[in-house]
């Protein structure tokens, strides 16, 4: 045997003894375990994955041990994700801290920084939100002019951002803020973080065309900074910014590849019923899923290639747009033939029987897939520039 086949042997059986039952299945988004100081579960057993999970360092299982991720290979890594996926586990964590700020600190915070924060991500105890478009700065983010103004030993912060995703709810924020505003746009930024509890800091929800939202306008007045809080290079900020950006939109991209819930076929098979063959009694609709389970798939194993190519310093910067912008379609269309399966009952927007307009709100919501992290157009700008070196782009 092997020392992988060793592994994956040792990690289904902890897997198989570990994982709650309840904790297995087809997950909601709005069901999602987002930790924090004050989290919320679905059930106890949610509490108990999760603890579990983190005390082993598989919600972050690439990241070092020494701060508190799992220390595993990106081989060995690849493997728990397919025993997670044979028993159909749902995520322990979701977390904005494991996605984007804590690559982002592996690579520019200091020591203190990485010993203090990464450890409590890890552990889902500490719940982030992001701190970059302001109301006239969105797709050209560098115009931002949040202002960090300097006062010794920290700063005072003055300013807005918008659609914070769960500002209202979270814990710390990871902040752009303009330390120097004589500099050309793209320097004199930096990148702070910062208790959202803070005297000055103040959210209000925004309601989208879904009647939900998780996004937020964010306001800071006079709100103390410490100094210990900056990430990376004073005035140096884009550059943590973009290398952050590119973890957020392979985060949008593997909507793309994971998505929530019951697969297409089985909602629609539910809603449409089997022909004599026991497929799907709506060819023209069959086909249609079948194309994107095929994408899909397709999709999964481009993601793989990607993480070994990041791993091995070989992939391109702007193939997260490329993901970004992939994934946010196939998460689209995958949303538009759960609306197509369930017909005239997939628009009911209230009540008990559609779980209040489920199905409606969350194909509205995927409109926003294309828009955040940066627009599709602004993607594939970046993708003809950038990767296709075509002329004038």
């Amino acid at each position: 045997m092997t020392d992988l086949e060793q592994f994956r042997a040792e990690t289904r059986a902890w897997l198989e003894a570990n994982c709650p039952a309840e904790c297995r299945g087809p997950m909601a988004d709005d069901e999602m375990i987002w930790g924090g100081r004050n989290p919320t579960f679905k059930t106890p057993a949610h509490k108990l994955w999760l603890e579990r999970m983190g005390a082993r360092g598989w919600t972050a299982p690439e990241w070092p041990k020494e701060y508190g991720g799992g220390g595993l290979s990106r081989e060995e890594a690849k493997v728990l994700a397919s025993e997670l996926r044979r028993i159909k586990a749902q995520p322990a964590l979701a977390s904005f801290g494991v996605w984007m700020l804590g690559p982002a600190l592996l690579a520019f915070g200091t020591e203190e920084q990485k010993k203090r924060f990464l450890p409590e991500i890890v552990r889902g105890e500490i719940r982030w939100c992001q701190g970059y478009s302001e109301p006239g700065a969105g797709s050209d983010l560098a115009s931002i002019q949040t202002r960090a103004e300097d006062r010794g030993d920290h700063w005072i912060v003055n300013g807005q951002k918008i659609w914070t995703s769960y500002a209202d709810k979270a814990d710390w924020i990871f902040c752009l803020v303009r330390t120097d505003p004589e500099a050309p746009k793209h320097l004199g930024i930096s990148f702070v973080l910062f208790d959202m509890k803070t005297p000055g800091v103040t959210t209000r929800p925004i309601t989208l065309i879904s009647g939900k939202s998780p996004f937020c306008e964010t306001f800071f007045d006079d709100v103390r900074v410490e100094k210990e809080n900056l990430v990376g290079t004073l005035n140096r900020g884009w550059d943590v910014a973009k290398y952050l950006l590119a973890h957020e939109r392979t985060m949008i991209g593997a909507m793309g590849e994971v998505g929530g819930g019951r697969p297409v076929g089985q909602v629609a098979m539910d809603a449409i019923g089997a022909d004599e063959a026991g497929r799907l009694d709506e060819p023209m609709l069959r086909a249609r899923i079948a194309d994107l389970e095929i994408d899909a798939a397709a999709f999964r194993l481009t993601m793989e290639r990607v993480g070994d190519q990041v791993k091995a310093k070989q992939a391109h910067p702007a193939i997260a747009s490329m993901l970004k912008y992939y994934g946010s379609e196939l998460n689209k269309r995958r949303h538009e033939l759960l609306m197509a399966a369930g017909g005239a009952d997939a628009l009911e927007w209230e009540g008990e029987r559609s779980h209040d307009g489920k199905a409606a709100r969350d194909w509205l919501r995927t409109k926003a897939n294309s828009i955040e992290g940066g627009t599709s157009e602004v993607q594939l700008n970046i993708i003809a520039k950038h990767l296709l070196q075509l002329p004038g782009a």
